[in-house]
């Protein structure tokens, strides 16, 4: 009796997992082109509703949909929409009471038929309250429970065997991205109030405002516009670090110019020696760009690297500096992003 042959095993190519991997990373793709064309008034109408929640959006889901609801609470939550997520099968024992009156449930299930979600529907109706669901049909057992459901229509997942919720969670974590930035935009959410909520980090630190990382004025050399140039540099020391420019001013306290070691080191190199017993105004730089305080460090950023200057006099509402933003303060702050 002859041995049984043993299966030829070919070599996978080096080149074939980067085939696969772009294969379902356009599958995924396609399919969330698919499903931006087919947003309707639906949508909206969940935008509205999300809008005008008087409380809390509690969003849930089981498993990977689950994920994806803890991912869309923390979206909300950090985007001007007050957010929990709650566990299906603690809310089927007792945790079901976090939810208020003046609530709002958004459900995820791509298949709309999850039995823990389906438990909760006759509580969720008996407690009058508003639930959105995101699923593949409004046609399922939860979306025609549901007060309004958003179609992510029918996703094929991605991969060989098209088993592990890929595309279907992927049009889900797109569509709750685009109803929570939609919402916030309707709720005409602001960047100081999205600083307020991420305090730590660059990306926080980019969101304060001026005048929380300012030099103060007490700290920076100002001086009348008057003053010789050599006086200015010897009357005027401030302080702590030394900056690398001085703020001119009227008899009034009003901004008129700037002065900066570049300025100086013009002077230098031209050996215009006789300047420094002269007027500082005569070499200052008049009008120079300026920031209120209130204003974003990342309008800062912005400036400093468009008009590629390093000192940027921080004036009140009349004109007068309060304080003064150097470079050499800033420039570690807006070398990243690392919001999580």
């Amino acid at each position: 009796m002859s041995a049984r042959p043993q299966p030829t095993i070919l070599p996978y190519a080096p080149f074939e997992p980067l085939r696969d991997a772009r294969a379902i990373i356009q599958h995924e793709a396609k399919a969330l082109s698919t499903l931006a064309s087919r947003l309707n008034e639906t949508f909206v109408e969940a935008v509205s509703l999300i809008a005008a929640c008087q409380g809390v959006v509690v969003v849930t889901g089981v498993g990977k949909a689950g994920l994806i609801g803890q991912k869309l609470t923390a979206t909300l939550s950090s985007t001007g929409t007050r957010a929990i997520f709650l566990d299906p099968v603690a809310a089927l024992h007792g945790d079901l009471g976090c939810v208020g009156r003046h609530d709002l449930v958004l459900a995820l299930s791509n298949s709309g038929e999850t039995e823990e979600l389906l438990r909760l529907l006759p509580s969720l109706e008996q407690m009058k309250v508003p639930l959105v669901a995101i699923t593949a049909s409004r046609h399922s057992r939860l979306g025609c429970a549901a007060t309004l459901t958003i179609e992510l229509g029918p996703c094929k997942e991605a991969g060989l065997h098209g088993l592990a919720p890929t595309t279907s969670t992927t049009a889900m974590l797109a569509l709750g991205d685009a109803l929570a930035l939609v919402v916030s935009e309707r709720k005409e959410f602001t960047p100081a109030q999205f600083a307020l909520f991420h305090p730590a980090g660059s990306l926080g630190k980019r969101l304060t405002s001026v005048k929380e990382l300012m030099r103060p004025v007490e700290q920076v050399r100002v001086a009348v516009d008057t003053t010789t140039v050599r006086d200015v540099f010897v009357q005027h020391a401030t302080p702590g670090r030394r900056s690398g420019a001085v703020m001119l001013v009227d008899a009034d306290g009003l901004l008129t110019g700037i002065f900066t070691d570049s300025d100086l080191a013009r002077l230098l190199e031209r050996r215009r020696l006789d300047a420094f017993e002269r007027p500082i105004a005569e070499v200052m730089t008049c009008n120079p760009l300026t920031i209120e305080p209130d204003a974003l460090l990342e309008e800062v950023f912005q400036l400093l690297g468009e008009r590629r200057i390093s000192e940027l006099p921080v004036l009140d509402k009349d004109g007068r500096p309060v304080g003064l933003v150097d470079i050499t303060d800033v420039v570690g702050l807006g070398a990243g992003r690392d919001e999580g």
